[in-house]
């Protein structure tokens, strides 16, 4: 297995515009997200990067950029953009797929996500799932739910949906966790596939890979890793990088 970690960033969130480069404890987040990357050692890192801006900084952190068409739809088209730019001659057979928006997550987490493909030679995309944080999390819409096939470990498990529904019962729900590790074969058909039904209903791109067929495996994390939306969660960010330095 050979994989390459890919960072998609762009400057036009809608709901925190310019984020990658917004300062977090001295740090431009994309930096931070590359730093962690880096030191998880799963592969060579790139920033897939929608603005010159962000692959300026990247670079000016010693990092490898790539820039690619802002008008790109998905991250995963820009993560298949740079991997042609990247890797032409398709040597990385593993590609994981990780948030611009995470400057916090620890590198066992990509680690972890990564081994799940090493593991599990039926696993064609790799996720993450955390513990719920609250009750809360089990009504709240903007929690996206892992319904999973627990392996014997407790720590690994095939992924049977996703949902931002409500779930009942005393089993633990786990929330999931945006980062994928993907072979080269899933994420091109992935990529090459129109939104499914499943994915256009819960607004949930993962879908459209388990209704291609496609087998999804998730790794347990302890914590659901900071991850960066809105100018609450950078105070947050903030104000746990100043804990933490």
């Amino acid at each position: 297995m050979n994989p390459i970690v890919l960072i998609p960033a762009r400057m036009a969130a809608t709901r925190l515009p310019g984020k990658p480069l917004a300062d977090i404890g001295g740090a431009p987040m994309i930096v931070r997200v590359l730093r962690q990357a880096v030191a998880a050692g799963v592969g060579p890192v790139a920033v897939a990067a929608g603005d010159p801006e962000i692959v300026e900084a990247v670079e000016a952190a010693g990092g490898r950029a790539v820039l690619t068409d802002p008008e790109l739809p998905s991250g995963s088209d820009r993560i298949l953009a740079a991997l042609a730019v990247l890797d032409p001659g398709a040597a990385h057979d593993v590609v994981v797929n990780l948030q611009g928006d995470m400057p916090f997550v620890p590198p066992s987490v990509l680690t972890a996500c990564a081994g799940l493909l090493a593991d599990q030679p039926a696993c064609d995309i790799a996720t993450v799932v955390a513990p719920e944080a609250s009750a809360d999390d089990r009504t709240n819409p903007d929690v996206v739910k892992a319904v999973l096939a627990m392996q014997p470990d407790g720590r690994t498990g095939r992924a049977l949906y996703f949902t931002r529904s409500t779930l009942y019962g005393d089993q633990p729900v786990w929330r999931h966790v945006g980062i994928y590790g993907y072979r080269r074969a899933a994420l091109e058909a992935f990529n090459a596939a129109p939104p499914s039904p499943l994915e256009r209903r819960e607004k949930l791109e993962q879908l459209r890979a388990m209704e291609l067929g496609l087998s999804i495996w998730a790794a347990v994390a302890e914590d659901a890793p900071i991850s960066v939306d809105n100018p609450s969660d950078l105070s947050r960010a903030r104000e746990h990088a100043g804990t933490n330095s």
